[in-house]
């Protein structure tokens, strides 16, 4: 095992310099933001009416980040893509430092709604940029070991900052939780000072965003197994978000309890790491259509919600779900940074986001409510027999069922005609 550690060391993604200062930035930014959302909710509701308060507050960070990516996507291929991550981190250590200062000082949470949507925004800015980026510090070759490295990461982080975020609010406060955070972007910008790619080739006259819009969308529609997963996640969204997010810890407390919930999300955790792990070995062979099957696997744990199995075996689907959604997310990212053309990379991945997220805050809105119609038990178990057929939805594209990796480069790098 170590002769193998040391061989991936050597000719790995880690072996490039450029790759290893973004991946030190990119792990040490996720596990200070792993602490954040449980030190900001147990500090919001301590105000009053602090339960209405954290969902405006979580909306007030959401609704920018989907509304502004696809002009951060045409940012990002403009600009350089390193200066702007560096650039957001700095600019997420300011509004992270100045939210733990008004928490520290118990300032009205009412200040919290600008500096949420200041986060939000900044989000939807580094979002396309770190993804476009990783093609520029990897070979082709090593695209998929370099986003299983940065899932593993944010799995870890997924899995030990709660756990470092509750000792922090159980001892010193939530403020302290966000304000390491604050300084996980600090150190994580100072790590970005040491990337440097080459500077994007500027066109004799500069096109407008507006027409940088318009070229990405054109792009991105004329490409069906691109848009047709994506309009498969955004459905999938719809169901996971309010069955998972937001009846799942009804149905909890009803049940199992609190604690049994927190055992099915650390096994989810692990599920994700473990994935990201195996990932960084093995490329898949059809990727959209491996990375869609396993996507499939988000549906197991609703169904165990519903069906009412007993914890165990919603542990274990919880699990299977955490794996299949990071060999998915691994598939894809690398599919997508490979066969997508370079210089319109960000803002395909921009149209990806906004088209996949879009529909998170309705599925927010209207969990509960068609909870209470149909019965949280009944909405579970369809939701996830739904969410099985979504993800198979796309194989129904013949490149998404058998296009290898070379034959969607050939593919995408060169569009069709016309529309799609």
């Amino acid at each position: 095992m170590l002769t193998s550690l040391k061989l991936r060391l050597a000719s790995g993604a880690l072996s490039r310099s450029q790759f290893r200062w973004f991946y030190l930035a990119r792990t040490i930014s996720v596990f200070g933001s792993g602490m954040t959302p449980v030190a900001l909710a147990f500090a919001v509701l301590q105000a009053p009416d602090g339960h209405q308060l954290l969902g405006y507050v979580l909306a007030a960070e959401i609704l920018p980040s989907v509304l502004l990516v696809l002009i951060g996507g045409s940012v990002a291929d403009r600009y350089r893509r390193d200066r702007l991550i560096q650039l957001s981190n700095l600019g997420s250590a300011a509004t992270q430092g100045a939210i733990a200062a008004l928490v520290l000082t118990g300032a009205s949470p009412v200040w919290l709604f600008p500096l949420a949507v200041a986060n939000g925004g900044l989000s939807a800015f580094a979002s396309p940029a770190m993804r476009g980026l990783v093609p520029e510090v990897v070979s082709a070759a090593q695209l998929g070991e370099a986003n299983a490295l940065l899932n593993t990461s944010r799995a870890a982080a997924r899995i030990l900052g709660p756990t470092a975020a509750g000792l922090l609010v159980a001892t010193l406060g939530g403020g302290w939780g966000i304000a390491l955070d604050a300084l996980s972007f600090l150190l994580a910008a100072a790590c970005m000072a040491r990337v440097a790619i080459p500077t994007h080739p500027k066109p004799a006259e500069a096109p407008s965003l507006a027409h940088q819009l318009r070229e990405g969308w054109d792009y991105f529609r004329q490409q069906r197994p691109i848009w047709a997963i994506t309009l498969a996640f955004a459905a999938i969204n719809v169901i996971w978000m309010g069955v998972w997010r937001v009846l799942g810890p009804l149905i909890a407390q009803q049940s199992f309890g609190p604690a049994g919930w927190g055992m099915v999300l650390s096994v989810r955790a692990v599920g994700l790491l473990a994935a990201g792990i195996l990932m960084m070995r093995r490329r898949l062979r059809h990727p959209l259509r491996e990375g869609m099957v396993a996507a499939a696997a988000l549906g197991l744990p609703l169904i165990a919600l519903g069906a009412r199995p007993g914890l165990v075996i919603l542990m274990l689907a919880a699990g299977l779900a955490g794996f299949g959604s990071t060999v998915f997310a691994v598939t894809w990212d690398a599919a997508l940074q490979q066969a997508v053309p370079r210089d319109k990379l960000s803002r395909v991945l921009a149209f990806d986001d906004f088209g996949s997220y879009i529909t998170i805050p309705l599925a927010v809105i209207l969990a509960v409510p068609i909870g209470h119609a149909l019965g949280f038990y009944p909405v579970a178990f369809v939701g996830g027999l739904l969410v099985i057929l979504l993800a198979l939805l796309p194989l129904a594209e013949q490149t998404v069922r058998t296009a290898t990796l070379p034959e969607l480069e050939a593919a995408w790098r060169t569009p069709p005609a016309g529309g799609a």
